[in-house]
């Protein structure tokens, strides 16, 4: 596991859009898995950037987003599918029909759910994996308990989720109580994967997921597992990490060597 750590959220988001854009010139057809929330807002912005000032192209990118609330239309302006098209694809050269987002109105949930990893298997599998952190640990909406080899499902969000969130919405009422989300299971697929957190509400459960037991309770802790996971943080969400002079000595033998180190 790489850790990269730098002074800022702009930064930290600078050095996240640079490793998209490494793998997207690598591979003109990436398939990338997108995650949703304020945090990585910073990446989508200087991935917009990217493509507008050096002409950094997703023409042939096919993506699939990690999850969704269950009951909002695609236009609901809390929807995910409105967040990404507001946020990044509207602003870049995607074809929309290669972009995926779960539907939240699904007649048929199970069947959904198959044919949404049915989806990801047929565009050959998610090359780079964009994750960010709930406080309560969980990875797109894989809340504490949730199987490690869990597959896209609809869960019910935890309390803490709901309160999270809520600040997106006029009322704490509003937040939908269920959601579709991609599972740990499905995520450790992914050839590559990013995860993002900034301040210092996210230091604690970065710590732990980090170099804390794998468990249940936490599912980014499952990422332990992973071979090739780079975790992008400012200062204040590293701030509780125990191994920072670790990270950092690790960086800087990339530098001297000209490789990354997983």
């Amino acid at each position: 596991m790489r850790v990269i750590i730098r002074k800022t959220y702009q930064e930290m988001s600078r050095e996240a859009a640079n490793l998209v854009r490494k793998r997207l010139l690598q591979k003109n057809n990436l398939v990338l898995g997108l995650a949703t929330g304020s945090t990585p807002l910073g990446l989508y912005q200087e991935l917009i950037r990217m493509h507008r000032e050096e002409g950094l192209s997703f023409k042939n990118v096919h993506t699939f987003n990690l999850d969704e609330y269950f009951g909002l239309l695609p236009s609901h302006p809390q929807s995910y599918r409105y967040f990404m098209d507001a946020n990044l694809f509207n602003h870049i050269d995607i074809d929309k029909k290669n972009t995926h987002v779960p539907d939240g109105t699904a007649a048929d949930i199970d069947a959904f759910c198959f044919q949404y990893e049915e989806a990801i298997r047929r565009a050959g599998g998610i090359d780079l994996q964009v994750l960010g952190i709930g406080g309560d640990g969980h990875i797109g909406f894989n809340e504490p308990g949730s199987s490690l080899a869990s597959r896209t499902r609809m869960v019910a969000l935890d309390e803490q989720t709901i309160s999270d969130n809520a600040r997106f919405f006029e009322r704490k009422e509003d937040v939908p109580r269920f959601a579709i989300t991609m599972g740990v299971g499905t995520v450790l697929e992914a050839r590559e994967i990013i995860l993002l957190a900034n301040g210092e509400k996210k230091a604690r459960v970065i710590q732990l997921a980090l170099e804390g037991p794998v468990t249940s309770l936490i599912s980014a802790t499952a990422l332990q597992f992973h071979q090739r996971v780079t975790v992008f943080l400012d200062e204040a969400a590293a701030g509780a990490l125990q191994r920072t002079t670790y990270y950092r000595f690790s960086e800087e033998a990339e530098k001297r060597i000209g490789r990354e180190i997983f």
